[in-house]
């Protein structure tokens, strides 16, 4: 009986020592193998007149502005049947929209799963900016980098980014 019990006492405590050593594993993984970035969002630039910077480069270049910039279109890797959006977007160079940062631009990045990243971030000691903003077509936040520039991130709606363009009549640069 006593034996019987020892070994009892001792696959449960292999049992255990296992599952506690997968989880750990598990989640280990699940940090290092979290996609982070996954593509360029939007380049915003400050100018000093950005009604004549977008005029500039729709006559120039072709691209296809509107009071916003404009919009890239172009399909994802991973799914080529699925549309992805990147903003062009010049501001005036008085905006306060990049502050901290004194630089006159800053870059959104596209990432997958905003709220785990924004953990995982927060961990790892990176400056965060403020809350993460959520609206139709995707999900924000502001970061401050090792040098002080402000970055925005976004996990993207395409499909409902799509449609607001539609609803202001946007139409996209190919």
């Amino acid at each position: 009986m006593k034996k019987t019990f020892s070994i009892l006492l001792l696959a449960s405590a292999a049992f255990c020592f296992g599952f506690a050593f997968n989880t750990i594993l598990t989640k280990q993984n699940k940090t290092t193998n979290m996609k982070k970035v996954t593509g360029i969002g939007g380049i915003f630039f400050k100018c000093k007149d950005p009604e004549k910077m977008r005029e500039w480069y729709k006559t120039h270049l072709g691209l296809n502005t509107n009071k916003y910039g404009t919009v890239f279109e172009w399909r994802q890797g991973a799914d080529s049947a699925k549309k992805g959006f990147t903003q062009w977007s010049p501001f005036a160079e008085t905006t306060k929209y990049f502050e901290p940062s004194a630089k006159d631009y800053m870059i959104n990045y596209r990432v997958e799963n905003l709220e785990a990243l924004v953990e995982q971030l927060i961990k790892e000691g990176v400056k965060i900016a403020d809350k993460i903003e959520a609206v139709e077509y995707g999900k924000f936040i502001h970061i401050i980098d090792v040098e002080g520039n402000k970055i925005e991130l976004w996990e993207p709606n395409d499909v409902e980014f799509e449609k607001l363009g539609v609803q202001i009549g946007s139409k996209t640069t190919k």
